[in-house]
């Protein structure tokens, strides 16, 4: 029996907020991820990977790399990893925990325009790029971008069985980045050819 002034929900408790329509994962660009549990009322650290660490909370909704689940989220404070946030529908440590490395998107539509392509984009435009040496050799392309904490780190696969390139993604390693082109020059230190 639910209690008079309340909508009883499929459970008779609250109802649900509904869950934004799904979207397209090729459309989506990763903004942050979940790092663990703070607590145990239910809130999350999170990681942002936006410029402006508040901003992640300003796109709308969240959702996972299949564009299938979606996140809504406050934030209630810092922390050293980023912010801490409240989750809709989280309520304890356990669901928090189950969050832990889930990697959070939004459409590109949701992100701001970029203003000029040669000197700024989003990491998502960096995979799949054509990875050329000074000389014009091709070296590869772009797999992924990584962050474990002492800046962005470049994956690089190489032709046939090499391993892969992990290069430091400064100006000095990548003078050259040209998204429109779909190609960038990098000049890496000696022994990591």
């Amino acid at each position: 029996m639910s209690r008079p002034g309340r909508p009883a929900g499929p459970t008779g408790g609250r109802a649900a907020p509904p869950q934004p329509a799904p979207v397209d994962p090729a459309e989506l660009v990763c903004i942050a991820e979940f790092a663990a549990p703070q607590g145990v009322r239910g809130l999350v650290r999170l990681r942002p990977f936006t410029e402006d660490p508040e901003a992640v909370a300003d796109y709308g909704p969240l959702y996972d790399r299949t564009g299938t689940r979606a996140f809504r989220i406050r934030i209630t404070g810092p922390h050293k990893v980023g912010l801490v946030v409240k989750v809709d529908g989280v309520d304890d440590r356990d669901a928090a925990a189950a969050l832990t490395g889930t990697r959070l998107h939004v459409p590109r539509s949701a992100l701001p325009a970029i203003e000029d392509d040669e000197e700024t984009w989003y990491q998502a435009d960096l995979i799949g790029l054509e990875v050329v040496d000074q000389a014009g050799a091709v070296v590869g392309r772009v797999r992924a971008v990584h962050d474990f904490g002492a800046g962005d780190i470049l994956e690089i696969d190489r032709p046939g069985d090499r391993a892969s390139m992990m290069l430091p993604f400064t100006r000095a390693y990548v003078p050259e980045v040209s998204v429109a082109a779909g190609r960038m020059v990098i000049d890496p230190p000696e022994g990591l050819e």
